[in-house]
């Protein structure tokens, strides 16, 4: 009885069952199974006529019977476990919901804000709008119809050659500010033996007016009167001595000729008579009238020489000051005077080497930051490296590895091209082998330099059998060798005539 009203009150509640009214709760949960609601109606309407009829049920088909019935109480306990799941997630929902309701007002606030806000920025854009009309109209009044790129092309390329006059005033001021330096040491050397010099000058000056007075010249005219040549003065200095010594002889004499004089005189012994005594005297009276004479001769040469010595250090003098001319033109044949015009050549070669040596160290920084080239200083028209990895050491090129020489030859080349497109433009490059001496990472930074250099619009050319160019370089024209003797050229261009 039990189980006939409870399958009585399954099927009431299970009367209203439609295919399509539980879809929802299948599409909550794909696990959960309606298909035995039908089968579960059968099974009760076999239960409650059995019952009516007092039919006994054997315990096989009474457990075929409970089998769905089980199965459809199972289902209503996950549809009420399912129930319960939903109306806490509607718990939550509906807290989200009052939460989303506060951020949907909270930004209505702020969307009001941030349209007052919108309305600022959109007249601050037309004004800007505004202001960059009348912008491009000064633009234009200023600027015209040129074409930014050739204008841009054009500032650079002026931008590049006033880096390259910087990098010669550069190297010009560092030369002559050198020179300077030796100049400014030279001229305070010179200005210290000045100052001693005219310290010598003024003590001589002073000595030379003593010594005027002292020899009784009026003043240094008449002392350059009397000067006379050297040799001359050498002589009448020993033919001064000369009658000195005859006068210091002849007064001896007279000394001794008086004293015997005075002695015969006393003794009265002499026999000549007084006439010849007189006579004698007259003679040795003109003789020493003579000698007196030769004496004043001899001291108006003397003054005649001292006179000529003034006039001699007046040349001499000139000779210094002549001296110093020598000194400087002398300095000057140093540096570029020889009788072939070698050394003025070297000098005005050095100063293109120079500037071809700054080029080639701008293209040498871009391919490797360990070289930098520099000048020989004992052969001014060969290169030597400083190697920044060996501590900034100086280095001959002739003792660089292939690669090394093929890289330094590659920057020297376009610094030279760099040269020549100041006046003339350079827009091609062709290199003849050396590529075969590169290691890996050395061909690459080469392939790249020129790679940059095609970009900046120059054509590069490249002749070599190396593989790896063959794999890198795309437009390429091919030599091939062909029987007797003759080759043929295949590529962009080429043509058979």
């Amino acid at each position: 009885n039990n189980l006939v009203t409870s399958a009585t009150d399954l099927k009431q509640l299970l009367g209203g069952y439609q295919p399509d009214s539980l879809s929802p709760f299948e599409d909550l949960d794909p696990s959960l199974d309606f298909s035995m609601v039908g089968t579960v109606e059968q099974a009760l309407d076999k239960t409650i006529e059995a019952n009516k009829q007092q039919i006994i049920i054997d315990q096989d088909q009474h457990e075929s019977l409970l089998q769905p019935i089980r199965g459809v109480c199972r289902l209503l306990k996950k549809l009420e476990q399912l129930f319960l799941e939903k109306t806490q997630q509607k718990g939550q929902l509906e807290q989200q919901i009052s939460a989303l309701e506060s951020r949907i007002e909270s930004n209505s606030q702020q969307l009001i804000s941030q349209q007052t806000e919108y309305e600022g920025l959109t007249n601050q854009l037309k004004q800007a709008e505004e202001k960059l009309d009348a912008l491009k109209t000064k633009r234009f009044k200023l600027f015209g119809e040129k074409d930014v790129d050739a204008e841009q092309t054009r500032l650079q390329q002026l931008i590049d050659t006033a880096k390259t006059a910087l990098s010669s005033a550069s190297e010009s001021y560092k030369f002559n500010k050198q020179r300077y330096e030796d100049t400014e040491q030279r001229q305070q050397q010179l200005s210290k033996k000045l100052a001693d010099e005219l310290t010598v000058e003024n003590k001589l000056d002073k000595q030379f007016e003593q010594l005027l007075t002292q020899y009784q010249f009026e003043d240094e005219a008449a002392f350059l009167k009397a000067d006379m040549p050297h040799e001359e003065r050498q002589q009448l200095a020993e033919h001064q001595q000369q009658i000195l010594n005859q006068i210091d002889r002849c007064k001896q004499n007279k000394l001794d000729y008086e004293k015997q004089l005075a002695e015969q005189t006393a003794k009265a012994i002499t026999t000549e008579p007084e006439e010849a005594l007189t006579a004698k005297l007259e003679e040795t009276k003109r003789l020493k009238d003579e000698v007196n004479k030769q004496l004043g001769s001899l001291e108006e040469r003397i003054n005649h020489n001292e006179l000529n010595k003034s006039k001699q250090s007046e040349v001499f003098e000139k000779i210094e000051k002549q001296d110093k001319v020598l000194q400087t033109w002398n300095e000057l044949h140093k540096l570029i005077g020889s009788s072939d015009g070698k050394k003025f050549r070297t000098f005005a070669q050095g100063l293109t080497f120079d500037i071809m040596v700054v080029n080639a160290n701008t293209q040498l920084h871009k391919m490797s930051d360990r070289y930098l080239l520099i000048r020989d200083e004992g052969n001014p028209l060969e290169l030597n490296v400083i190697d920044n990895y060996q501590g900034g050491e100086i280095r001959s090129t002739k003792n660089l590895s292939g690669g090394e020489g093929f890289i330094i030859s590659l920057a020297l080349a376009l610094g030279l091209s760099k040269m020549a497109s100041h006046n003339i433009r350079v827009d091609s490059l062709f290199l003849d082998e050396g590529f075969g001496t590169l290691d890996e990472d050395s061909l690459d930074i080469a392939l790249d330099t020129l790679t940059n250099l095609q970009q900046e619009g120059k054509l590069i050319g490249v002749i070599s059998h190396v593989h790896a160019l063959k794999e890198r370089i795309h437009t390429q024209i091919k030599v091939e060798k062909l029987s007797g003797g003759h080759s043929q050229i295949s590529g962009p261009g080429c043509q058979p005539l």
